[in-house]
């Protein structure tokens, strides 16, 4: 019996993946910790290794599918062990020939995964219809999408069959057709997707596992925590006017940017020493108040959002901790964060003043109790002594679940956090 490969857990709190790209097919041969295809979730993106030495004999989940965490996703054929029957027609049907192709499409018995059924049904597209590229000419969601985003056509050549399978609405809008010229184009129709109108003019973009997920969290966060938001201004004058005077001298020496972000983190550990329930999690009938102080810090790429941790956060100095914000950065931006680097955060700290925002409730990163943002710096008219003085200001904000922590801790929290950056100055150790 050929071994099976199931969908790996990529963290503990993963319950599925989603499966974005074979990098073997039907009938390849593989070595054992050989790279078989790539998982993607919320948090990573991983390759799965072989567990043995072998042939793929079948692939069962194809590309773009999600499925949870122990399904089944190929079937591998030990080295020395003789393929049944079935196995070998499978590899033989690793590459549909135009016959098989017909065979299909003239009615022969197809299995759908639950993905593309929905799919199908969401865009009201007749299965029947379309001609499928996975093993043996199974359709997979990646042809429904072509379909759906007019990348491809249906594989009849009849415009009225074609125009069946869609249920359409005026006003209208035409499905593209593929770049041959003879290819049927339908006239002008419209259709609906996930019960929205869709205009000629409109783009259908898929959402992808990482950004569904995001989705899901982010609503589950603001479902399950009360939210209460804070927001206090700090002048940053003297910060300001320090690091403009070491970021070259630093940059030469350590080969990194001196960003605000290290001395803004060092600031928000040293409150939480003063405040540890700021560090904790809500477990129902009872409160954690985490010992270590792992703060998640929020990186943007062009299409998601991932929230490396600084390990041990309250152990490193503003050096430490400009190297590691650097480093997990890069990461971040690379894909290559791994489980580790993404787990055990107890705090976050959000840097939204990068993008210019300079007021923003973010939401709770759960279990987290809180979330900090810091926001962009502005020059602004400030009465100091009863003089009016330009200063560099910025607000800093507060998200919490106001199940764990009030406003009494938190007001306190956000001025220790406000000193401890408006102390900044050229006594200010790096080192």
């Amino acid at each position: 019996m050929a071994e099976q490969m199931v969908m790996p857990q990529l963290g503990e709190s993963v319950t599925e993946g989603t499966l974005s790209k074979w990098l073997v097919k039907a009938g390849d041969r593989v070595q054992k910790y050989d790279p078989i295809c790539e998982i993607s979730t919320d948090k990573v993106v991983a390759e799965v290794p072989s567990t043995l030495s072998g042939t793929i004999t079948e692939i069962i989940v194809q590309e773009g599918e999600t499925v949870p965490v122990g399904s089944l996703i190929c079937y591998i054929a030990s080295e020395g062990e003789e393929l049944s029957s079935s196995a070998q027609q499978v590899v033989q049907a690793a590459v549909p020939s135009a016959s098989d192709s017909a065979s299909v499409l003239d009615g022969a018995k197809q299995r759908f995964s639950p993905a593309v059924l929905k799919l199908a049904q969401d865009h009201s597209i007749d299965l029947s219809m379309v001609q499928g590229t996975g093993a043996g000419g199974r359709i997979t969601r990646s042809d429904i999408l072509d379909i759906v985003e007019g990348r491809r056509q249906f594989v009849t050549a009849s415009v009225q069959e074609a125009e069946a399978s869609i249920r359409v609405s005026e006003p209208s809008v035409r499905i593209p057709a593929q770049s041959d010229d003879t290819a049927p184009k339908l006239p002008a129709k419209s259709f609906k997707a996930s019960q929205f109108e869709v205009s000629q003019e409109d783009q259908i973009i898929p959402v992808s596992a990482v950004r569904k997920t995001i989705a899901n969290r982010m609503v589950q966060s603001k479902h399950e925590a009360p939210h209460a938001w804070m927001m206090i201004p700090c002048d940053v004058t003297n910060l300001v006017q320090y690091r403009n005077k070491i970021k070259d001298d630093f940059k030469k020496r350590e080969g990194i940017n001196l960003t605000y972000m290290p001395f803004f983190i060092k600031a928000v550990v040293e409150a939480i020493k003063e405040f540890p329930m700021m560090n904790s999690q809500w477990a129902g009938d009872h409160i954690i108040v985490k010992k270590a102080i792992h703060i998640s810090i929020a990186v943007a790429t062009d299409d998601a959002l991932f929230v490396p941790v600084i390990k041990d956060a309250d152990q490193k100095n503003i050096l430490g901790l400009a190297k590691t914000v650097d480093y997990l950065a890069k990461k971040s931006r690379e894909g290559k964060l791994t489980m580790d680097d993404m787990t055990g955060g107890t705090f976050t700290v959000n840097n939204t003043g990068s993008f210019g925002s300079v007021l923003s409730a973010p939401i709770i990163n759960q279990p987290q109790a809180a979330i900090l943002s810091v926001e962009a710096i502005q020059k602004q008219p400030v009465v100091i002594h009863n003089m009016i003085a330009i200063r560099d200001m910025m607000n800093i904000c507060l998200s919490l679940d106001h199940r764990i922590l009030d406003g009494l801790v938190c007001g306190r929290f956000l001025q220790s956090v406000k000193q401890k950056i408006e102390s900044y100055g050229a006594d200010t150790r790096i080192y």
